[in-house]
């Protein structure tokens, strides 16, 4: 990589890691709020906080995360990808402010639309800039990948380690800071952002300075969306969609189901380090073994990579599905047995749930014609992370009005919904290829 790849692919990465390193802290404070806070006042309302109330308040910021990737899309088209990623940490670090300040439910909820509407032009714009600055694509585009990966896993880790020596409010504050230094550094790197437009223009290969959505008009755009939806990409689009489902659903709440288990009992810092003034502070395992689950993902993200280089990725889709649909089905099972087949257990649960995202990835581009693949991959994300967050308030109303088994059978139902629309697709590409040989 030249000097020009590598500033992009150290800003993208960076700005990748922090994205998710945010997105997946929010549920380690779930828990807190949880106890923090009793009601919640809305319009003259006074509504009782309860894992349905906080699943509402979640899904909101996370639904803003997935919808406002479309619309960021045509933005940085319009202003580039530097300064949009340069808003999208700044704006990130100011709802993280605004979380510490939070003196009620009603302010984090309004801290979280912030962060939501601020990380949502991420995408957009991190994978718009590696495509068109970056002249060796695929390892710009790898090396992104396993940043996001990290801070999906280390986020929560450092969240929760910083949990026991600081209250969350000092904690939201503090992970502020590195948002907004990342900021200051977007806006004083060096690079050209279509360096790897002009590399490959000069090579004829077609390259071309716009983002890739191959749209110019709002009528144009109602017309490549309209072809995408009546071909095999409105398939793909049900599998992205129970993704994001399964995903919100299982993620936001899993802290919290975990806390009532045998072998998750808080511990108290002194019976750790004897003398030590722990102020009543507690060590909770649940938050480690969350992060542990994000973090093993890494390896599910290399071995959706590799399955999708081996075999067609809708066959994959198909099977990953229906074992996370066992997994799913099994997951309080193993845990009364205990914590040691729990911990097997989450990290094979941890490697199955990341082996999807490459595979519907390249079920996106194996479906969609390249001159709208980044509208594509717009709607990709509007239907991962946008519709997908239902998952999380879904998960708080079953929680709240049912139990932890009505959850992990209704997550069961979603992964087979998956599964079944996978195997239309391989259906649906035998058919084709029958044709095409007659």
């Amino acid at each position: 990589m030249n000097s020009n790849d590598r500033s992009i692919t150290g800003l993208v990465m960076l700005a990748h890691g922090m994205v998710h390193t945010y997105e997946l802290s929010i549920p380690i404070f779930v828990s807190i709020w949880l106890v923090e806070f009793e009601t919640l006042h809305l319009a003259g309302l006074e509504i009782g906080v309860t894992q349905a109330t906080l699943g509402v308040v979640v899904t909101a910021g996370y639904a803003l995360f997935g919808l406002g990737a479309l619309p960021g899309g045509i933005v940085v088209d319009r202003i580039g990808s530097r300064r949009l990623i340069a808003a999208c940490l700044f704006g990130m670090a100011g709802s993280f402010l605004l979380l510490g300040a939070a003196p009620n439910l009603l302010v984090v909820t309004l801290a979280l639309l912030a962060w939501g509407a601020a990380a949502s032009v991420y995408h957009p714009a991190g994978l718009t800039l590696i495509s068109k600055g970056v002249t060796e694509r695929g390892t710009g585009f790898a090396y992104h990948g396993i940043a996001g990966n990290l801070g999906i896993g280390l986020g929560p880790l450092v969240t929760a380690t910083l949990l026991l020596v600081m209250d969350w409010t000092t904690v939201a504050v503090v992970l502020a800071v590195p948002a907004a230094v990342a900021g200051l550094y977007a806006l004083r790197a060096e690079f050209d952002e279509t360096a790897g437009v002009e590399v490959a223009a000069d090579g004829g290969d077609g390259g071309d300075s716009r983002a890739g959505t191959g749209v110019d008009s709002f009528g144009e755009f109602l017309t490549a969306s309209r072809h995408l939806f009546v071909g095999a990409f409105a398939v793909v689009f049900v599998v992205v969609i129970a993704n994001g489902l399964f995903y919100r659903g299982v993620l936001t709440f899993l802290p919290n189901l975990l806390e009532g288990l045998p072998g998750f009992e808080p511990v108290a810092l002194s019976a750790i380090v004897p003398g030590l003034d722990d102020g009543g502070r507690t060590l909770n395992p649940e938050r480690y073994f969350y992060a542990g689950l994000l973090l093993v993902g890494v390896a599910g993200q290399y071995v959706g990579g590799k399955l999708t280089d081996r075999l067609p990725p809708e066959y994959g889709i198909a099977a990953v599905f229906g074992v996370l649909a066992v997994l799913a089905l099994a997951f309080l099972p193993v845990a009364a047995l205990g914590i040691a087949p729990l911990l097997v257990f989450g990290a094979l649960f941890g490697i199955t749930l990341f082996t999807a995202q490459p595979l519907y990835q390249a079920a996106v581009a194996d479906h969609t014609p390249a001159g709208t693949r980044g509208l594509s991959y717009g709607y990709t994300y509007l239907g991962g992370f946008g519709v997908g967050a239902l998952g999380g308030g879904l998960a708080g109303a079953i929680l709240t009005y049912g139990d932890a088994g009505a959850l992990f059978a209704t997550l069961a139902g979603i992964a087979l919904v998956a599964s079944t629309f996978a195997v239309v697709l391989i259906g649906r590409e035998r058919r084709d290829d029958g044709a095409t040989g007659a």
